[in-house]
């Protein structure tokens, strides 16, 4: 669990670096699959400096998936929705509402819950499709982004979070099923491309929408999925007498990220960085 923590605090600072990165890139095509907006946002600091935190945060990540629930972990890691909320005031010039910061409260309580009542990590390896199948939502995620591109700024700033979230599901789900690397098992190819299709979304998502409605979709995106595979096919179990905690849980998470998606105006673009005329660095 500390590591679990420790992987919410890095992916929470990442979030807001990347963030930075991407509102002082040039605009892009405006699709939510722009791979010319991610190779713009790579070539600087800050975008760099999240991707390290982002490494760091993933090697803890796949310390706790070993030892814990999938869903235990996803509610350590609602905790990265605050850390960004409040980098972000900080570093962005943002200023979130008591609205938004009540649903910031509501969705890491709600995640909580569904901390509180996990049970006993399961040792099943699953059905022999569900590699295939995770393969198939990976590149499901890219056409979502594509399709959520076209969105107006405060709902397409939620979906492209929650289409990352997803990629970043697929990705948990693929670390219990490894054993290995093998590069003929699709678990593998489809950690690789649910991470890289995560990544593309998450950078769409920062440039013009709420950083921290974008936010709020992710944690969903990578708790709630990988939860409900890590019950019906790996094994996990809520303590006994406490899934009712855990069905109040979800719809908390649900219902307060549906009200960031409302409330969270898109902010406006950060200062670009000193020197960016000239080119990136």
């Amino acid at each position: 669990m500390v590591c679990a923590l420790g992987s919410s605090l890095c992916f929470g600072a990442a979030t807001v670096f990347q963030a930075a990165a991407a509102r002082s890139a040039a605009p892009g095509t405006g699709s939510g699959v722009d791979l010319g907006l991610l190779w713009r946002a790579v070539r600087r600091w800050r975008y760099v400096t999240g991707l390290a935190l982002d490494g760091l945060g993933f090697l803890l990540e796949v310390v706790a998936l070993r030892r814990l629930p999938l869903y235990a972990v996803g509610a350590a890691l609602a905790a990265s929705l605050a850390v960004t909320a409040a980098l972000a005031s900080r570093m962005l010039a943002v200023r979130p509402s008591r609205a938004e910061w009540g649903a910031v409260a509501a969705v890491c309580a709600g995640l909580g819950m569904l901390a509180l009542a996990s049970g006993p990590e399961g040792h099943r390896a699953g059905p022999a499709a569900l590699p295939w199948a995770l393969l198939g939502i990976a590149a499901g995620v890219l056409l979502l982004g594509a399709a959520a591109g076209r969105l107006p700024d405060r709902p397409r700033a939620l979906v492209l979070g929650l289409g990352s979230g997803i990629g970043f599901g697929v990705v948990e789900v693929a670390v219990r099923l490894l054993d290995g690397v093998a590069w003929t098992d699709p678990a593998l190819w489809a950690l690789l491309l649910g991470g890289g299709a995560a990544f593309l979304l998450l950078t769409s998502a920062f440039q013009r929408g709420s950083v921290t409605a974008a936010t709020a979709g992710m944690v969903l995106g990578e708790t709630l999925g990988p939860a409900v595979a890590g019950v019906v096919w790996l094994g996990d179990r809520t303590r006994e007498g406490l899934a009712w905690l855990a069905v109040t849980g979800f719809a908390v998470a649900v219902a307060a990220a549906l009200a960031l998606a409302r409330f969270g105006e898109a902010p406006a673009a950060a200062p670009a960085e000193e020197g960016a005329a000239a080119g990136p660095r």
